[in-house]
């Protein structure tokens, strides 16, 4: 796991990363007493964990928070404060966690092991998922699954037998699934390698492919293909 540090006071900054390194396998990859530099910086870099200090010049933590909310593959929140009436707005935003300023060294340590246990649960997903239908909770193997769709704001999970419809991302559905099985070979499209029977060359070098048990005719874009080749060995 890698995280920055947002914290415009230099002390508590170099005390933050002092209790990280000594305390947690955590890598800090940057440290910003500028919040607008950060944002740019988040927009451009992948990492795990944002600890964020909620009173900082000319982009407040709780603003940059609610950036951070809104994008596709966004990082943990922690922040860290000396104003606990932020603590509503910190939920709203989904942070991980609220830590008021002046920490202590146990509360770091607890904050960090959290996170580091939420990655070791998130490595090793079950191969059970539940699905709504019919109000009920239906729970199938996720090897089960042949594709998934896109439309609009919700997405189709679809087994041999059965259908079920979620609102949800397709990227963020996409976090539930083994990256070994599961490939992403369209904007509105999540396929399972181990169901593909059958890929027919398309126009402008595309592919379109066949499932096992399934009537439905799934693209391969363009931006996707090579990763498709290298998957499937062609």
């Amino acid at each position: 796991m890698n995280c920055i540090i947002v914290e415009d006071e230099y002390p508590a900054r170099k005390e933050l990363a002092y209790f990280i390194k000594t305390f947690s396998s955590i890598k800090i990859t940057e440290e910003f007493d500028d919040s607008i530099k950060a944002l740019k910086y988040i927009q451009n870099n992948q990492m795990d964990i944002i600890f964020l200090d909620i009173s900082m010049p000319n982009l407040d933590g709780i603003t940059l928070g609610k950036i951070i909310k809104s994008m596709e593959d966004k990082p943990k929140v922690v922040f860290i404060t000396a104003h606990p009436e932020y603590a509503i707005d910190a939920f709203e935003v989904e942070a991980f966690d609220y830590i008021l300023k002046p920490y202590s060294e146990n509360r770091i340590i607890t904050a960090v092991h959290r996170l580091e246990k939420c990655s070791i649960n998130k490595s090793a997903p079950s191969n059970k998922i539940t699905l709504w239908k019919n109000d009920k909770m239906i729970v199938i193997n996720i090897d089960d699954i042949c594709y998934i769709e896109a439309n609009e704001r919700k997405v189709s999970i679809y087994s041999k037998d059965d259908k079920f419809e979620i609102i949800s991302a397709i990227s963020d559905f996409s976090k539930k699934l083994p990256e070994s099985n599961f490939f992403r070979c369209h904007r509105s499209y999540i396929v399972n390698l181990d169901k593909i029977t059958e890929i027919t060359p398309w126009f402008n070098n595309t592919y379109v492919i066949k499932l096992r048990g399934i009537d439905a005719d799934i693209p391969v874009s363009r931006n996707n293909i090579n990763d498709f080749r290298q998957k499937m060995g062609i």
